[in-house]
């Protein structure tokens, strides 16, 4: 072979040229283990330069890609674009956020946290910035909800007419959850202590509550001397502990400083002036609702604060005498108010005469709601995360979801069981939920019963151990069934669909699951004519009623629909009429529809 030009070769191809002097050498009839050494490689390099320089000629030297030709763990198209989709419409969200919402959209293999960040790096939706930590701050949270709530106040809230409001906010320590956020014309300790006791007596009192050194908070530094102002005092006569910040260390109370910074950023910022206090009220206490109870947090595992939270909300106070709230230091002008003053600390509930308890509690993971007695009632997993109100008396529980009664048990607890429901929480309870069946007294023949039950794969529902077949064509739905009297109608969606005759008597009915009495009338009938599904024979033939219909042999092994009329049944194909029947039964001939 000719002689190898000594000219320096381009600096992309010097690999290239490297490689190719070293398989002139060994087509010279060099030694390979000797080209190897010289060249610092191996030999099983070597081997394959030169075939590929056989295969290839000099650019077969070239560096080949190692990307593999197939990548079955690539995250699809589809979900890198609902990614990216999802990074533009809310570019709040970081890559945690968006995984979790990608597996509550139901997104099968929905790709993790890491996954997620690179493909917005990729796709150039993430702006890098340097990170500057300063100091290394010891993270704490207290085990369990209602054991110490933070407050602090902040501005921002402006008003169309050019004046700024402040907010107290408060913020469970555990949960995150938020308890108090009011709106305040004025800031005044008065103003802070009474959105304080409203939130005690709606979420209950917790053991600890933790703030900075504001003088709505403290009388700490108050001049001349020290004092005691409304807010510590509220706090020493219902047995609440009391903690301060130490001065200028705004990162103790770093949750709530958090919670701030969120509002900002994601409401006031963007809201501009409100009208009045009382639209900038109702704005803000929409988007807390939403950040109590659908907005993930990362530090509860992406559970809402709703999940985690747990209330113990006091019993009314109206028996009580009110008490006299402390001169505040604070003013100019020294001022005392009276407001409906919280239990104080060991004050005992067994004088009052017990009829009932209420309560509020969050259905756990485990679907079980705890009653005294080691018992419980367990739920649909549906349901979970949901917060029920239970109303229980000596022998009866009611369950009310979202003020509707969902569910109603015979249980015997005595007033010890009732005082136990009280010291965790409970309140006296009202009037027993409307439509509820008492076990205190027999139900009456002529009353009516509602339950409601889904049917099965197989169209049958439960009523106790009475299993009862509704038909085909109830697969799968949600009826309600209502007992009167020798029949059960069944309800579903807001129309009588079906009526039987009552499978049970009515002395089983108050014992059945769910069983509440009726409250509503009958609703009427649909509309529309009813209609089956059928499917046309090999022979073009199907029966509807026991009578039996031809479109044709054309529509053989098609899915038709039949419109059951008074005096005839029309026979479609989708939209599309493909045959009329005379109709030769009556109209109470029985068959199965399927509307």
């Amino acid at each position: 072979m000719g002689e190898i030009s000594d000219v320096e070769a381009p600096a992309e191809d010097w690999l290239v040229e490297h490689r190719f002097r070293a398989v002139v050498e060994v087509l010279d009839g060099s030694p390979i283990a000797e080209v190897a050494r010289r060249y610092g490689t191996s030999r099983q390099s070597v081997h394959t330069w030169l075939r590929r320089f056989r295969e290839g000629g000099r650019d077969g030297l070239r560096d080949r890609s190692r990307k593999p030709h197939t990548s079955p763990s690539r995250v699809p198209v589809d979900v890198e674009l609902l990614i990216c989709q999802l990074r533009q419409n809310y570019p709040k969200w970081g890559a945690r956020r968006i995984s979790h919402e990608l597996t509550a959209r139901g997104v099968a293999d929905a790709p993790g946290r890491s996954t997620v960040h690179r493909i917005l790096v990729r796709n150039g939706l993430v702006n890098h910035q340097v990170q500057v930590h300063r100091r290394v701050y010891k993270r704490w949270q207290r085990d369990a909800p209602m054991q110490l709530w933070q407050m602090d106040l902040m501005s921002g809230v402006f008003l169309a007419d050019g004046r700024e409001c402040k907010l107290v906010t408060g913020i469970d320590d555990c949960s995150r959850f938020i308890v108090i956020a009011n709106v305040l014309i004025q800031p005044t300790g008065r103003a802070v202590c009474e959105a304080f006791i409203a939130a005690m007596r709606r979420f209950g009192v917790p053991s600890e509550v933790l703030t900075d050194n504001g003088k709505q908070f403290t009388g700490r530094y108050s001049k001349p001397l020290p004092a005691e102002v409304m807010f510590e005092r509220v706090c020493r006569e219902n047995g609440i502990t009391q903690r301060l910040t130490k001065p200028r260390s705004p990162t103790t109370t770093g949750k709530i400083e958090r919670f701030h910074k969120t509002l900002r950023r994601e409401m006031l910022d963007h809201s501009g002036p409100f009208a009045d206090p009382v639209a900038a009220q109702a704005a803000i206490d929409a988007w807390v609702h939403a950040y109590n109870h659908t907005r993930p947090h990362q530090s509860l595992e992406m559970a809402t604060p709703v999940q985690v939270f747990r209330p113990h909300p006091l019993a009314p106070a109206s028996h009580k005498p009110l008490g006299t709230m402390p001169v505040e230091s604070t003013g100019d002008h020294a001022e005392a108010m009276r407001l409906p003053m919280l239990p104080p600390p060991g004050s005992s509930e067994d004088e009052l005469p017990l009829q009932s308890v209420e309560f509020e509690s969050v259905i756990r993971p485990s679907r079980h709601v705890t009653l005294p007695q080691q018992r419980s009632l367990k739920f649909n997993p549906n349901l979970v995360g949901r917060t029920v109100t239970c109303w229980v008396s000596h022998h009866t529980v009611h369950v009310l979801l979202d003020g509707r009664l969902i569910r109603t048990r015979s249980m015997t607890f005595t007033d010890a069981d009732l005082r136990w429901l009280l010291l965790r929480g409970g309140r006296l309870g009202g009037a027993e939920p409307q439509g509820g069946i008492s076990t205190d007294k027999p139900l009456a023949p002529t009353a009516v019963v509602e339950v409601d039950r889904k049917a099965t794969k197989d169209g049958v529902v439960s009523l106790g151990n009475t299993p009862v077949a509704l038909g085909t064509d109830m697969i799968g739905k949600q009826v309600t069934l209502r007992f009167d009297g020798s029949m059960m109608y069944v309800i579903h969606g807001g129309l009588l669909v079906k009526t039987l005759a009552a499978p049970i008597p009515h002395q089983r009915r108050a014992k059945l699951t769910g069983a509440r009495v009726a409250t509503t009338p009958l609703p009427p009938p649909p509309s529309q004519a009813p209609r089956a599904i059928r499917r046309v024979g090999a022979d073009g033939t199907f029966a509807v009623a026991r009578q039996k219909l031809r479109p044709g042999i054309a529509h053989a092994g098609k899915t038709v629909t039949v419109i059951i009329e008074e005096t005839c049944f029309r026979v479609l194909d989708g939209d599309v009429e493909i045959s009329t029947h005379p109709r030769k039964t009556g109209p109470g001939q029985r068959f199965i529809a399927s509307r």
